[in-house]
């Protein structure tokens, strides 16, 4: 089908699509989140799904609701001006549903941004010449304010029911305080002079929606946010350069001061669960046209030509399996690669995984040796038998039926801290997924369910207190959607000395 995203803000808003996406087939876990965890996502970094959380809505007023927030462009260094890291207008950011568990999607939520420049320009001696920044003046917070911005960011969500290639209906939907399908998205934190108050300018992107079938509103917000996963990257991948039985909150962050663009929607539990059953899994992808042509002669609108059916650059379910899991030869495979190819390409990953092995040899704590590891399967591939054991196939997994936990009582470790409703029923922003992760790679499941999928004596170091040292729990978040917090800004200190990072 050809392609063009050279387009108006009045134009077209088809959703053409021809790829299958839908659920992996088999998985396992990973001591990172993803950021540019294959070789081809780093070419593309506005399209790299970078984190998905999928949990019910803790905040007071709202345990009705499940909040899904879905992280794309990665390690985003809060000055990188003066584009900054807008969303890709020529991309589809899609959070999907299965409800009935045969790993292919029952619902999707497509997210398809617009760019508009508005082209502000001044006086220049005897010239009106365009400016080069992306503000034009201070946002001081009033209602003409908004004309100081020379870029504009609008989107469309499209609730697309049954398998995204055929589906049954799309239907857009109504941002309520508009009464059209455009919703604004806030531009990106320049800084402190521009934005004297970004907290107060990016609330007023947070809007009530309707969703087509659901019968209650939701909420959705889309835009750059403080990094949500805490993490030491360069020791992780630099053969875990770490202590990993240290204190768990035992060294800063490297990615405390980076920021991500965020796609946050708010749904009734129903509307997701469709009668089916308290639990549901979920995953995100990104596609892109499969043609570029680029242009001799680029415009704003138009630096390239775009044509041809999507095609899914990008994938994430739970985090992470791509950067220690699948092997360097199969990451660009596993993030294009369709469900029914799957268990074929990479099953071994999983029931023989690489990770454990790699610290047996680095610390010489003893690696499981239950091979098939049938425990990772039930971890990751099934979900958890009483909890939130669902069809088969890689998936963020939860059971709706759970009460949320309030901010202050979550647990970090989610399910392993006896929080069920925490990681792996779901995922929330405050659960420290790399501690969980790397403790259920090394067997703790073994100690804790003897005799189920294995038994003690198959992981004799899988007790210990696994931990990458980066602090991650529900404090460095908000306990109200969009639940991220405001994202660092570029430049940290006002004219009056103030706002340090």
């Amino acid at each position: 089908m050809p392609r063009s995203r050279s387009r108006s803000l009045t134009g077209g808003l088809a959703l053409a699509a021809a790829i299958v996406l839908g659920a992996l087939a088999a998985a396992g876990p990973a001591v990172a989140s993803s950021h540019r965890e294959a070789p081809a996502i780093t070419e593309m970094p506005k399209v790299d799904g970078t984190d998905f959380y999928m949990f019910r809505s803790y905040e007071p007023g709202r345990d009705g609701y499940v909040t899904l927030v879905a992280n794309y462009i990665p390690l985003q260094d809060a000055y990188g001006g003066p584009n900054y890291f807008g969303p890709d207008p020529d991309a589809l950011y899609n959070i999907h549903v299965d409800n009935t568990g045969d790993g292919v999607e029952d619902l999707t939520f497509s997210f398809d941004f617009f760019l508009y420049n508005q082209d502000i320009a001044i006086p220049v001696g005897d010239a009106t010449v365009s400016i080069p920044l992306l503000a034009a003046g201070q946002f001081l917070g009033a209602q003409g304010d908004f004309g100081k911005l020379n870029e504009a960011r609008l989107y469309v969500v499209s609730a697309v029911r049954g398998p995204f290639d055929h589906p049954v209906s799309s239907t857009l939907i109504t941002n309520l305080d508009t009464g059209g399908p455009f919703t604004a998205s806030p531009n990106d934190n320049a800084g402190l002079k521009t934005f004297p108050n970004y907290d107060a300018y990016a609330s007023r992107f947070i809007n009530d929606v309707e969703i087509p079938g659901c019968g209650m509103t939701g909420r959705v917000f889309a835009g750059q946010r403080r990094e949500s996963f805490q993490v030491n990257l360069g020791e992780v991948f630099d053969l875990v350069n770490l202590n990993p039985v240290g204190d768990p909150a035992g060294r800063k962050s490297v990615t405390e001061y980076s920021n991500v663009f965020s796609l946050a929607l708010e749904v009734p539990s129903a509307c997701l669960t469709e009668g089916h059953g308290d639990v549901i899994g979920a995953w995100t992808t990104a596609s892109l046209p499969a043609t570029r042509v680029l242009s001799t002669n680029p415009t704003y609108e138009s630096p390239a030509e775009h044509s041809g059916s999507w095609v899914q650059v990008s994938r994430l379910g739970m985090p992470l399996v791509n950067e220690v899991v699948i092997g360097v030869k199969d990451k660009n495979k596993f993030n294009a690669s369709h469900p029914s190819d799957d268990l074929a390409n990479f099953a071994t990953y999983v029931t023989n995984p690489v990770l454990p092995e790699l610290l047996e040899l680095l610390f010489g704590v003893g690696a499981p040796n239950n091979f098939p590891r049938l425990d990772l399967v039930a971890a990751f591939v099934t979900g958890v038998p009483g909890l939130n054991e669902f069809g088969i196939g890689e998936m963020q997994r939860l059971n709706v039926s759970i009460p949320p936990t309030a901010k202050g009582a979550q647990h970090p470790l989610g399910v392993l801290g006896g929080d069920n409703a925490g990681f792996p029923n779901g995922r929330r922003p405050g659960d420290d997924v790399v501690d969980a992760e790397l403790r259920v790679a090394m067997g703790v499941l073994c100690h804790a369910f003897p005799g189920l999928y294995c038994d003690p004596i198959d992981a004799p170091a899988g007790t210990l207190p696994y931990t990458d040292g980066a602090l991650q729990d529900a404090s460095q978040f908000d306990a109200v959607f969009p639940y991220l917090r405001t994202p660092v800004p570029g430049s940290p200190n006002s004219v009056n000395g103030v706002g340090e990072y």
